[in-house]
């Protein structure tokens, strides 16, 4: 076993609260394998970038998140902010209500007994990291039709009258906007070509596997230092329902109303202030400048699982 210094940055609201039990299994697993580990519960939005940032500057590594799709966003953007984040390792442990990031990693979203022996032997991959103006995501962004959803989930208070958790709460706005989403008109500029077009959904991933469980750029990998982008182009509300059956067969990129490309940078902009999700985290800007950074971060992965990296 390596000699590491752990460090696992827990969200314990994370997956209604489930997270907060992880304290005490990797507390139990970190002393049967004779690990160092520093164990740390986040107590407020954002706080996981600044407890990420502590960690990278006191040599911690590997540095885990153990939450949703939202603590990773976090703590990546933590681990970014510093000068020497290329010695860190990093690693995460699904403990949210969608845990659309582990797909990358080839980790299931329940860990079995083998399954943390695996995490625990640091098996490690390089990644790419996508940025948004002045943020990081790992796994993909949105602005359009899944970003409001992403909003409206956020602020309503609708499981208070819906059956079911948040995955029907979150189901229901995903309805809800299918029938009510108007989209926007926005400039896209690629290198020296720019237009303007409107259209339901703009995803731009570096994973393949976003919005509770879709998997809308279902060819991505997260090492090739290419972002996968998937337009949906404005559609009537029928469309909109075939589409929507065509995403969850994962057979939509042959439509015509989609357009798929790969690109290393590209900009878009609108005329009013819009709402993006990076990571499922709600960010709100006019212009949204986004790139890729190939090789960016080393993550812990699965080598016996279906990952999506291509170079290992």
């Amino acid at each position: 076993m390596k000699k590491f210094r752990w460090a696992f940055i827990i969200n314990p609201i994370a997956g209604n609260g489930k997270a907060r039990r992880f304290k005490e299994i990797i507390s139990k697993i970190a002393q049967t394998k004779h690990i160092s580990a520093e164990i740390v519960f986040t107590e407020k939005k954002e706080h996981a970038i600044e407890l990420a940032k502590q960690f990278a500057n006191a040599s911690f590594s590997p540095i885990v998140a153990v939450g949703g799709d939202g603590t990773i966003n976090e703590c990546v953007n933590g681990i970014m902010r510093i000068s020497k984040k290329k010695q860190i390792i990093f690693g995460a442990i699904p403990a949210g209500t969608g845990n659309d990031f582990i797909s990358v990693l080839g980790f299931p979203e329940s860990f079995t007994e083998t399954h943390w022996d695996i995490f625990f032997q640091c098996n490690t991959a390089k990644m790419d990291v996508g940025y948004c103006n002045e943020r990081c995501f790992v796994n993909g962004m949105g602005v359009g039709f899944d970003a409001q959803v992403a909003w409206e989930n956020y602020n309503s208070r609708l499981h208070e009258r819906v059956k079911g958790g948040e995955k029907t709460k979150y189901l229901w706005h995903i309805i809800k906007n299918l029938i009510t989403y108007r989209e926007k008109t926005m400039r896209l500029t690629i290198g020296n070509d720019s237009c303007e077009v409107k259209s339901l959904l703009n995803t731009i991933a570096n994973g393949r596997r976003l919005a509770g469980g879709f998997y809308i750029t279902p060819e991505a990998f997260a090492d090739d230092g290419l972002l996968d982008v998937c337009m949906i182009h404005e559609l009537s509300f029928l469309g909109r329902i075939r589409e929507f059956a065509h995403v969850i067969r994962k057979t939509h990129l042959r439509d015509s109303q989609v357009q798929f490309f790969r690109t290393r940078k590209l900009t878009i902009e609108f005329p009013e202030e819009t709402i993006a999700h990076l990571d499922g985290e709600l960010y709100r800007n006019k212009k949204f400048e986004i790139g890729i950074v190939r090789h960016a971060l080393r993550i812990i992965f699965n080598p016996y699982g279906n990952h999506f990296f291509a170079n290992q």
